[in-house]
């Protein structure tokens, strides 16, 4: 019966696996995720079940690269601190320095000029007409003639400039 409700602390809290590499496999996946998703996906303001499923994918897929095989507390609040650090330090510099911005958010993309298509642009980003007038629609806007400019921004929203 003691053995049911004895607790090993140092199974849990004691790290079995250095806490420096645990931090160098965090922050290598970290940005190995970042610039792939940063230059190769850019969404349109709402997750999709492809993107969620991406999403959840890519986590299944770093978890043995970032975590190796670490089993206490300790070791999964580290790894988890050196993500946070890192998505934290990366919205700092880029508040702090604009050509750092231009590293980690992608530049706006004109889908939409004077009532016209970009078609160009919206093939670059994966976007279809339909696409956009789904998104126009919601703003209450039903005709592409009204619209000045549509703007896919960095952080993956629509922004549209009515005419007046």
């Amino acid at each position: 019966m003691d053995k049911i409700f004895s607790l090993d602390w140092s199974s849990l809290l004691v790290p079995q696996v250095s806490l420096l590499e645990i931090f160098i496999r965090g922050t290598l996946t970290y940005w190995s995720i970042f610039i792939l998703l940063r230059f190769f996906r850019r969404g349109t303001g709402q997750f999709s079940v492809s993107d969620i499923l991406l999403i959840i994918l890519i986590g299944d897929a770093a978890q043995n690269a970032m975590a190796g095989n670490y089993q206490t507390i300790t070791e999964g609040v580290v790894l988890l601190a050196t993500l946070v650090l890192w998505d934290v330090a990366i919205d700092y510099a880029g508040f702090k320095s604009k050509r750092f911005a231009l590293f980690s958010q992608a530049e706006p993309k004109l889908l939409i000029k004077d009532g016209e298509f970009q078609h160009m642009n919206m093939r670059k980003e994966f976007i279809t007409e339909d696409d956009l007038h789904g998104y126009l629609r919601e703003k209450g806007i039903e005709n592409i003639k009204k619209v000045h400019a549509c703007y896919l921004e960095g952080s993956g929203n629509l922004s549209v400039l009515e005419k007046k």
